[in-house]
């Protein structure tokens, strides 16, 4: 029986001509085209969605360099394996070969140890490390190996891009180009793929061999009738990730915590990282909930930190409990609208001096010139508070922080109401 590659891997890129998006990286001037045409060549990690070309481009970067190229998947490799490259790559630079491109995928799946044994490899350059993640690398590497490496972040292909995916492989597949194909309607066919070109050309591959003749026509039913019911119950590495993910956070958000527990459920019988469930939460605690019940965040780190602890199965019961406490909590995202109004603002008004009184003044000199002199210590007054300015002058008496028209904020809008006459008049 005769196999032949998936029209994904036949499709893939030999060099960056071929390359297909990711222009603000890889693109005429862009930042890591200029370090690819000169040689100069850091260690890095690519954070991106699946299917957006991080292995691709890594391997590009090697053949550019005419450099070696080890792969290693962090699904099914240990630290044996990673000490086995490195051994080799200390070969190759004792006989003055060019500096080898190590390649993990998925290194959010590192353990720390396995990562820590990276680190010196790095330091000595013994290896060009290019680590790929579908995960937030501040959460996931070490900091010590973060460090040493440069952060790139890959984006979900866009329209153009996919179309020029799927115009590409009709022109110089072989196999396609024994075909007949019109692309007549493509809005499923796109939507279906997620942004993922990998998906994207696996997606059409299988609608081209599901065609009965040779004639193939491309409909949004003939794509529908094809792929939906194939599609599974939750594909943590595709659209339905997004999709799942964003109807969980909106049934908190909307208290109701009956809904939230079946996206949460539908989540963990996906096999989802309890790791990225819990940051979530993190977020929503704060951006939803804030000053509303302060013991949101409190509750949510506590749940954050004991998922990494116990893990799954166990693990699930804490989520349940956690979702179901912020999902019926009073809600306010007056904390996230504060910070949202005073960024805006500070782009606005840009870098306005700080006023003398709430300047630091550890010489005698920023003493004569009246730093801090005026400043009066809220703790020396009556309530611990005194009236004084605390912005720049431009933007005196200005109000970014609003409490909202919950039980606990209301108290918060009283005291502040007392505080600074006059300003809370909402």
């Amino acid at each position: 029986m005769i196999t032949r590659e998936p029209l994904a891997e036949r499709m893939r890129p030999k060099n960056l001509d071929e390359y297909t998006g990711q222009k603000h990286l890889v693109g005429p001037g862009a930042v890591l085209r200029k370090a690819i045409d000169k040689g100069n060549i850091p260690s890095m990690i690519f954070w991106g969605p699946p299917g957006v070309g991080k292995t691709t481009l890594s391997f590009i970067i090697a053949q550019s360099q005419d450099r070696p190229f080890f792969s290693l998947s962090a699904i099914n490799s240990g630290v044996k394996d990673v000490r086995d490259v490195i051994d080799k790559a200390k070969m190759y630079k004792k006989a003055g070969h060019p500096i080898p491109v190590l390649f993990i995928d998925e290194i959010h799946r590192f353990s720390k140890s396995q990562q820590d044994s990276l680190l010196g490899a790095v330091e000595r350059g013994y290896v060009t490390l290019i680590g790929a993640t579908t995960e937030n690398p501040s959460f996931e590497v070490i900091s010590a190996l973060l460090s040493r490496c440069q952060v790139y972040i890959l984006e979900n292909l866009s329209e153009e891009d996919l179309l020029g995916l799927l115009n590409r492989a009709m022109i110089l597949d072989p196999i396609l180009q024994e075909k007949e194909i019109t692309l007549k309607e493509t809005e499923a066919l796109l939507r279906l793929s997620g942004g993922d070109g990998r998906k994207l050309l696996n997606i059409f591959e299988l609608l081209v061999n599901a065609a009965p003749t040779d004639k193939v026509e491309i409909t949004n039913e003939f794509v529908l009738a094809n792929v939906q019911q194939q599609m599974a119950l939750y594909d943590k590495a595709g659209e339905q990730h997004y999709d799942i993910i964003s109807a969980f956070i909106k049934s908190i958000r909307g208290s109701d915590p009956n809904a939230a527990v079946y996206w949460l459920a539908r989540m963990i019988e996906g096999g989802e990282d309890p790791s990225f469930i819990a940051r979530r939460l993190l977020i929503l605690a704060s951006e939803d909930i804030g000053n509303a019940n302060p013991n949101a965040l409190l509750l949510a780190n506590n749940c954050f930190q004991a998922v990494n602890i116990i893990g799954f199965p166990e693990s699930r019961i804490i989520l349940s409990q956690t979702v179901t406490y912020l999902a019926s909590s009073a809600k306010s995202n007056a904390a996230y609208e504060a910070i949202n109004q005073a960024q805006s603002l500070v782009k606005q008004t840009g870098d306005l001096p700080v006023p003398l009184h709430l300047r630091n003044a550890p010489t005698k000199l920023m003493k004569e010139i009246g730093y801090g002199e005026e400043y009066k210590y809220a703790h020396a007054y009556e309530g611990n508070f005194v009236d004084q300015e605390f912005f720049p002058q431009k933007l005196s008496g200005t109000t970014l922080y609003k409490p909202q028209k919950n039980p606990a904020e209301l108290k918060i809008l009283e005291r502040l109401k007392n505080l600074w006459r006059g300003r809370y008049k909402y």
